[in-house]
């Protein structure tokens, strides 16, 4: 299966050579010369990975990745840059990188770095969103249509990991283990909890988000109807 990947990199021929070695390993990528191009390929594509240089024209390395961050865009990104102390790497992680690849790098360990990453999605976002709700990580607020919902603590929970995985199933196990760790009750209360979120998120509104998979466990999808 191959990978879709997006290159920001204002060295040509660092990104040509790049580029065509993945190409190889069956990752095809996407190419930008500049944090600002970058950028608005990243919001108008859909890609597997971001490979994000740092020191970048118009916007640096930094900029772009917090601004993707800020606007819910989960695609994992792996640095690659020349710096390579302490600071600099923690700057990436504070705006929501993934991973950091110092150069000069061995090209068979930025393949399988990328195929690593291309298997899930960050959890680096800053905000969730589906169809009109939007979910606030740093504030820990939930909106839907533009009105505020005030889940409880218990409720945030499992709205947020089923966030996350959305569109895909969340098992029930999964939900339980979220919230109550090795401590789950014996009695049904994800049911009760499931319940109550559903009354605040789905009912004042037109179309439901959280829907039940029988024998599987729930997910938060926009179906077409």
């Amino acid at each position: 299966m191959t990978v879709q990947t997006l290159l920001v990199e204002d060295n040509i021929n660092l990104a040509t050579t790049i580029a065509t070695y993945l190409k190889l390993e069956g990752i095809e990528c996407d190419f930008a010369p500049n944090g600002e191009a970058g950028l608005n390929l990243a919001l108008n594509n859909s890609y597997q990975t971001i490979l994000l240089d740092i020191n970048l024209p118009k916007l640096n390395g930094y900029e772009v990745c917090d601004a993707l961050r800020s606007k819910g865009v989960d695609t994992p990104i792996l640095m690659l840059t020349a710096r390579d102390t302490l600071a600099d790497k923690l700057s990436g992680f504070n705006v929501g990188t993934d991973d950091y690849l110092v150069k000069p790098f061995e090209m068979e360990e930025l393949a399988a770095r990328i195929k690593s990453l291309s298997h899930r999605r960050s959890a680096q976002a800053k905000r969730l969103f589906l169809a009109d709700l939007e979910v606030d990580l740093q504030s820990k607020s939930v909106r839907r249509a533009g009105q505020e919902i005030d889940v409880t603590p218990t409720g945030w929970i499992i709205l947020v990991e089923l966030m996350r995985n959305s569109p895909d199933i969340v098992k029930r196990n999964t939900l339980e283990w979220a919230v109550w760790q090795d401590d789950v009750p014996d009695t049904d209360l994800l049911k009760v909890h499931m319940y109550r979120l559903r009354q605040q998120i789905d009912k004042p509104f037109d179309k439901p988000l959280i829907h039940t998979v029988p024998n599987h466990g729930f997910v938060m999808r926009e179906l077409n109807v």
